[in-house]
């Protein structure tokens, strides 16, 4: 799919694409934060009408529902690629050492060469989480790297 990127000089980004209906679909990023998502008529491709506006946050929550199923497909397609790459996930138990303590405190990147590349958090995702994102029980940690750094992550989150 093609998304074609329009600098709107004092606005923002305009990203625009066609869906598989034949819409023209428009998502102007604004430079407060906010993003209006439109839709283009058929009768005028430049005239187009305002669907719904979302705040930052908003838009977080919205592409964290869009994405977070993907997340993980898309890192088990990738592991597909390589040999001897793959992906896990481990689960924060209550009784973990590294409950209400920072992902860096666990230093499993180091200690197994794996990475963590996202907490799962009942419905959210957290991509990409930074040394200092707080891990609670029943987290879900998704891991890549080879099997021995997927289990070394498990058996470091489980006993320290």
């Amino acid at each position: 799919m093609e998304v074609k990127e329009v600098l709107l000089p004092g606005v923002g980004l305009r990203y625009e694409f066609d869906n598989a209906d034949g819409n023209r679909i428009g998502v102007i990023a604004r430079r407060s934060g906010d993003f209006e998502v439109v839709l283009y008529g058929a009768a005028d491709p430049d005239q187009a009408r305002p669907v719904f506006r979302l705040t930052d946050e908003e838009a977080d929550a919205l592409a964290q529902i869009l994405g977070a199923p993907r997340l993980v497909e898309r890192f088990a397609d990738l592991t597909k690629e390589v040999p001897g790459l793959g992906a896990g996930q481990v689960e924060i138990v209550a009784t973990s050492p590294f409950v209400n303590r920072p992902l860096g405190d666990t230093k499993a990147r180091t200690r197994t060469g794996a990475s963590i590349v996202a907490i799962v958090r009942d419905e959210e995702v957290l991509a990409s989480p930074g040394p200092a994102d707080v891990l609670h029980a029943d987290d879900v940690l998704v891991v890549i790297g080879t099997e021995y750094g997927i289990s070394g992550v498990r058996r470091i989150v489980d006993q320290g």
